[in-house]
């Protein structure tokens, strides 16, 4: 079991953001820091992902609608949070080296992806932070594809960081998105750097974090 190295961040969604990070508060210990609201109507909140310790360029993002804003669950859809009852593992995001050419590829491997697009958020300190993403057309098939350009990646700021055990899939056809995700540049199996997919009744994932407690599954 591991984690591989393309991930940039893995996103935990819910219809309360609020109620998410105290959530995620009592099964780590670890209390998440304001990320920043976006455009979409999302605000989110950041956890450093650390790998054997060391802080490395991968992260927690909780999401949730942003309330300040006077945005609803029901009003927006990114995620699935219009439709979420429960926080889940909504999807994750990987970082391509060149983010053009992945997504060039992805279609070339016949999988489905739209127009690569600038998206920001502002930070709780006034600052705007930029980045690209390559977004695939049905989003109940992640990954999504991430490109930060000049933006110092959030996973390096002083925000509180929690250990990353592994990652894993979870899937109803675990042989076809093996290959789906093959296609993407990720690699599958059960190695350090590897993502691991397991046969399940429903499409999800689990994140295995080491808490002071013990190990804790995010899911």
């Amino acid at each position: 079991m591991g984690v591989p190295r393309v991930l940039d961040h893995i996103v935990l969604a819910g219809p309360d953001l609020a109620a998410l990070v105290d959530a995620v508060e009592r099964d780590t210990g670890v209390r998440a820091a304001p990320g920043g609201r976006h455009p979409s109507g999302t605000a989110n909140a950041l956890i450093a992902l650390t790998r054997e310790g060391r802080r490395v360029r991968q992260y927690l993002e909780l999401i949730g609608p942003d309330t300040e804003a006077g945005w609803s669950a029901d009003r927006v859809p990114r995620f699935g949070i219009d439709a979420l009852t429960a926080p889940r593992i909504a999807s994750f995001a990987i970082a391509p080296d060149d983010l053009d050419a992945a997504v060039a590829g992805a279609r070339a491997a016949g999988l489905g992806f739209g127009d690569i697009e600038p998206l920001s958020r502002t930070t709780p300190d006034g600052r705007e932070l930029a980045w690209r993403l390559g977004l695939p057309q049905d989003e109940a098939q992640p990954p999504f594809l991430i490109d930060w350009g000049a933006t110092p990646h959030p996973a390096l700021e002083p925000i509180p960081a929690l250990e990353l055990v592994a990652l894993r899939r979870l899937a109803r056809d675990p042989a076809a998105e093996a290959d789906r995700l093959l296609a993407l540049g990720i690699p599958i199996g059960r190695g350090h750097h590897e993502l691991e997919v397991v046969a399940a009744e429903r499409d999800g994932f689990e994140a295995e974090v080491a808490t002071a407690a013990g190990p804790a599954v995010l899911r």
